[in-house]
């Protein structure tokens, strides 16, 4: 990528709105905005003004008035690319946002890429990878916890953890060298209970971390809730209910449900990602057996099990089928039980059916998914369940992928540092392993990096950030 370039591109989402940015930087960004910017006093250069200033004027193409706007000056190295930046901000038209955007290109400007105001950001030191991809990450939020999380990101809260750990890494693989140096000396400058000692406290820090990516998915994309049950309990209307739409084809006929149905709904703060799966059932269909497969998979990856029974069912036969169900639950795993359909059954039924499973410590509620009765309640229950494992606000919490298989990576190699020093191999095989997980500490931050890895990351930003 050539830096010497001036970057340009709309900053405010597609479309037309009360006010629109465009965003310029690079060396002559100020320069370009003030070869068209005519000031309200008519002599005011951008150029000469302070830096963190606003000016007020016109745009102009030749003797044409564009628009009216606000030019904003932030000069290097103290913006947020490290470079000259100046925004222009003008009324939304979409025809005043592409005419300004042609005249700057015309100018001397290049239409920036995806993410490429904050891949130069990090190239120029402002910020490390993982502050970078944070920044996309709060731009996506959608919730509460997935702003804060993001948001203590990017202040760094996880580079600096990861930074600790690598001094320490560091600090004791250049004395294992050093050892290297006086090898016909039989020397020992890293004392090895020590480094044992070390490697212990590391790994629990970054099993600390690793094990925190099934909570920091869930912020990210949105706790998962499976809706699971027999065929026609009325999965497919609670998932209609809480969506508030016809998301999923509703029938009377059993195992219209074939495959897994999902949306996203925003509770106080949380995002929850509802699945609704096929009629868990014996069946010779082998299309519907692929959709009990998956519901089968998705009871596995969700943290909460809403399992729906029939109301009209005896009672022996909805506590067979929960005891059935609370088998598959894992201790990290949430369960409610939706006792459905109870317009149709007599509530004398109902009533020691869910005395039984609370007596039981299983959450149980009466529902009607049809009418929407007690879906209130139940809403509630989950933002209470949902709210159980978040994090507090500095605690570090691994949402991205990317950074899970890297801590995995780091553990494989700080274990094999470990079975080296139990096997008493030589200082050179020990320090080939530290400086292993080193580097896969500095791919999570970007100190180890290549091109192909940043464009991929940043390719996935929006244009103007």
């Amino acid at each position: 990528m050539n830096t010497d370039t001036t970057i340009v591109a709309i900053a405010t989402p597609p479309g037309m709105g009360a006010i629109a940015v465009i965003r310029l930087s690079g060396n002559l960004a100020i320069s370009i905005v003030d070869s068209v910017f005519v000031s309200n006093s008519k002599s005011k250069k951008l150029s000469k003004q302070k830096a963190y200033t606003i000016h007020y004027g016109s745009i102009v193409d030749g003797n044409r008035v564009i628009d009216d706007v606000l030019v904003s000056i932030f000069k290097a190295p103290h913006s947020y690319t490290g470079e000259n930046i100046a925004e222009v901000s003008c009324h939304g038209s979409v025809v005043i946002q592409q005419q300004l955007l042609e005249l700057f290109v015309r100018q001397g400007a290049q239409m920036a890429k995806p993410g490429e105001f904050t891949l130069r950001a990090f190239l120029n030191g402002k910020l490390d990878l993982s502050q970078a991809e944070a920044i996309a990450d709060l731009i996506a939020s959608t919730s509460e916890t997935a702003r804060r999380v993001a948001m203590h990101q990017m202040r760094g809260g996880f580079s600096n953890k990861l930074a600790e750990l690598r001094e320490q890494l560091l600090k004791f693989t250049s004395l294992i060298e050093l050892e290297l140096d006086f090898a016909d000396e039989d020397v020992e400058f890293a004392n090895r209970n020590d480094l044992v000692a070390l490697i212990n406290s590391i790994l629990a820090e970054i099993n600390k971390l690793a094990s925190s990516f099934s909570l920091g998915n869930a912020i990210k994309s949105g706790i998962p809730v499976a809706i699971v049950g027999k065929p026609n309990v009325g999965k497919s209307t609670l998932l209609n209910r809480l969506l508030n739409e016809e998301k999923a084809i509703v029938s009377e006929i059993a195992g219209t449900t074939r495959d897994t149905i999902e949306d996203t709904i925003h509770l106080n703060g949380l995002n929850f990602r509802f699945i609704d799966t096929a009629g868990l059932r014996q069946t010779t269909n082998e299309i519907e057996s692929i959709g009990v497969k998956r519901a089968l998979n998705k009871i596995e990856q969700a943290r909460i099990i809403l399992y729906l029974v029939d109301a009209q069912e005896e009672k022996e036969t909805i506590l067979n089928e929960v005891n059935k169900i609370a088998k598959k639950i894992t201790d990290s795993q949430k369960l409610i039980v939706l006792v459905n359909k109870e317009d149709k059954s007599d509530s004398n039924h109902v009533a020691p059916v869910i005395d039984e499973l609370n007596a039981r410590n299983i959450l149980t509620i009466a529902t009607s998914a049809k009418f929407g009765q007690n879906i209130e309640e139940l809403q509630q229950k989950l933002v209470e369940l949902g709210k159980v494992d978040m994090p507090e606000n500095e605690d570090v919490i691994v949402t991205n992928v990317r950074h899970y298989n890297a801590l995995i990576n780091t553990r494989k190699s700080l274990e094999e540092v470990l079975k080296g020093i139990h096997n008493n191999i030589s200082e050179e095989f020990l320090s080939i392993d530290i400086r292993e997980a080193i580097n896969y500490l500095g791919e999570i931050t970007g100190e180890i990096s290549n091109e192909e890895v940043l464009g991929f990351i940043f390719s996935k930003f929006c244009i103007g950030k």
